[in-house]
């Protein structure tokens, strides 16, 4: 008696086809039927080879899960060729053919014309920067396949064709990632080719969703930020100013917790300038221009006609402190970019030191000669790993991010070629933000001391000097990361404190060189002012100068370096050539600094 075996449903179902007919041979894993349960279809297959013995099911019916389809009686069935699998003899599935198409539509070389236009002007296209900037095959696009909110007015083929992602790239990478580990990065990118970089309302969704990812992540972000700001061409957007947006304030709330960098290449207006002014740093290439408003704005205001090369160029906006670091073009961005992002993603096994030797040379005898202090900062560092912020703003003082041992610290370094050291408006700005960015991201700064104090006089006072100088204080004081203060030369006054997070016992360690001077004012001055009635009793000019020299004499040895460690006013007078081994031995017995300060000012 021949064997039958029952092909059952699999669940409660409708049945959808029947593929077999009585007395088809069939082999066992074969579909035989084909059953719908909640829109989804099931496959009912034969258990065994053999003939379809019976049918007990129709199309259309509904069956109880276990519910017999049909009977296959079991038996030998004729060597028949397997159902080709389309993946399998090299034809691709039409899903993924059409997924291939739309990504190719997305590349560079899917619009010549466009590219050829950027490249004319000596620039890259936003796919060239992103490829040069995060590893090979790490980036994870976000919202490749949006387009400019504009049915309304054109046909979706262009659309798909013309204005690829909306106009901005953006998506996770790993950038440093043969440095360092945790080398995850945040890359959003304007596209200049698409409509001009400008700010259209899917782009400001892509901007919401990816900016969000970033905060949970915590990991550093990089901004193309080229473009004309807010698009008013968009038409199938459902809102009427569209200022609630979150881009600004996710970008925003980035401040303190994650490290962000701007660059800015081409014209950069508006919209696009308002997210890199809330960036950590702004790099911008020689040919940018970076304003608040664009032409367009500023005629429609009423006040005049410009072109965009009149607004915001770069002489003016390396010298008033908007850009942090100026490069000649796109790949010197991305280059300063990667580098400036690794003093965030940790320390380096492997480091080169200077000859400390040279440090004895740094700072001249003769206590007035000027020197280069710039010196000094390179040869405290590794080899090669100083790079300078702001160094046409507020030159009174020099901050930079370095290595001492493979460990980022920051810097920050009285000038004495600009206004003799004295610390002005500006520079003390540049300091106390400075100091908030190292904090923010648990980098110890090493304060290098060499000042007459602030700046003094009437012009001095129009700045608002009172409060810019209070800055560097109210900072100072709020520090978590370790200070240490090495006084080079002077240390004069409420400067010198400034430098020293406010006290020369607030720091890790305070230590001058032998060349070190310690004073509550300018000693000239103090001898001035204290000794003015001894003075004036002195009838002959010869006698009086001559007085006076001896009193500033005399006050110039009591305030070396040496009687204020004697004094314990400062920790230490060491050999220059001992500071970099002073600071690494302290960094080294440093714990890490969590994280806790709620932003770090714009400015």
């Amino acid at each position: 008696m021949t064997e039958l075996h029952a092909a059952t449903a699999p669940t409660d179902c409708t049945v959808v086809v029947v593929n077999v007919g009585l007395g088809d041979s069939v082999r066992a894993g074969a579909t035989v039927a084909v059953v719908e349960m909640m829109k989804i279809e099931h496959l009912v297959t034969a258990p065994v080879d053999g003939t379809v013995a019976s049918i007990a099911v129709e199309p259309g019916q509904i069956l109880s899960g276990g519910q017999i389809v049909l009977e296959v009686a079991a038996g030998d069935v004729a060597a028949e060729e397997p159902d080709t699998d389309p993946q399998r003899d090299g034809a691709e599935r039409g899903d993924l053919r059409e997924l291939g198409e739309r990504r190719a539509l997305l590349r560079d070389d899917a619009r010549p014309e466009a590219v050829a236009k950027i490249h004319s002007r000596g620039r890259r296209t936003a796919r060239e920067n992103v490829d040069d900037l995060v590893d090979a095959g790490s980036f994870d696009e976000y919202g490749r396949f949006m387009f400019a909110a504009q049915r309304k007015r054109r046909e979706l083929d262009d659309l798909i064709a013309n204005t690829p992602a909306d106009g901005i790239v953006g998506g996770i990478a790993r950038v440093n990632g043969e440095l360092f580990d945790d080398a995850t990065c945040a890359v959003m990118s304007y596209d200049y080719t698409v409509l001009a970089g400008t700010q259209g309302f899917r782009g400001h969704e892509k901007k919401d969703r990816l900016l969000e990812i970033v905060d949970r992540l915590g990991c550093p972000l990089v901004l193309f930020a080229e473009g004309g700001g807010g698009r008013p061409g968009d038409t199938d957007q459902p809102w009427i100013a569209g200022l609630h947006n979150m881009s600004f304030a996710w970008m925003a709330r980035l401040s303190g917790n994650a490290p962000s960098v701007a660059i800015v290449s081409g014209r950069c207006f508006a919209g696009n300038a308002a997210l890199a002014a809330v960036a950590d740093v702004i790099i911008a290439t020689e040919d940018a221009n970076l304003g608040m408003a664009g032409p367009a704005m500023i005629e429609g205001g009423g006040l005049g006609s410009f072109t965009p090369e009149d607004i915001g160029p770069v002489d003016v906006q390396t010298e008033n402190g908007v850009i942090d670091i100026l490069v000649p073009d796109d790949a010197a961005a991305v280059v300063a970019a990667k580098r400036y992002l690794s003093y965030f993603q940790g320390a380096l096994d492997t480091w080169e030191s200077h000859d400390q030797l040279a440090m004895r040379e740094v700072v001249p005898e003769n206590r007035k000669r000027i020197y280069d202090v710039r010196r000094a900062i390179e040869l405290v560092s590794d080899v090669d790993t100083v790079t300078e912020l702001r160094p046409s703003f507020g030159r009174s003082i020099i901050t930079a991010l370095a290595r001492i041992e493979g460990r980022p610290v920051g810097i920050i370094a009285n000038d004495p070629g600009h206004l003799g050291g004295a610390i002005d408006s500006d520079s003390s700005d540049k300091a106390a933000r400075f100091m908030q960015l190292c904090d923010a991201h648990g980098i110890p700064i090493i304060s290098l001391c060499d000042t007459p104090g602030f700046m003094v006089g009437p012009e001095a006072e129009k700045t608002a000097q009172v409060r810019h100088f209070g800055r560097m204080f109210v900072v100072g004081a709020s520090l978590e990361v370790p200070l240490i203060c090495i006084i080079l030369r002077k240390a004069v006054g409420l400067g010198a404190q400034a430098m020293a997070a406010g006290s020369f016992h607030a720091t890790l360690l305070t230590a001058a060189w032998p060349t070190g001077e310690l004073s509550g004012m300018g000693i000239e001055g103090a001898v001035t002012l204290g000794a003015r009635r001894q003075l004036e009793a002195v009838e002959d000019p010869e006698e009086r100068q001559a007085l006076y020299e001896e009193k500033v004499a005399a006050m110039y040895e009591f305030s070396k370096a040496m009687n204020g460690a004697g004094h314990g006013e400062i920790d230490d007078v060491i050999d220059p050539a001992e500071t970099r081994a002073r600071i690494a031995n302290l960094l080294r017995a440093s714990p890490p600094t969590p994280r806790r300060r709620v932003m770090v000012d714009t400015w």
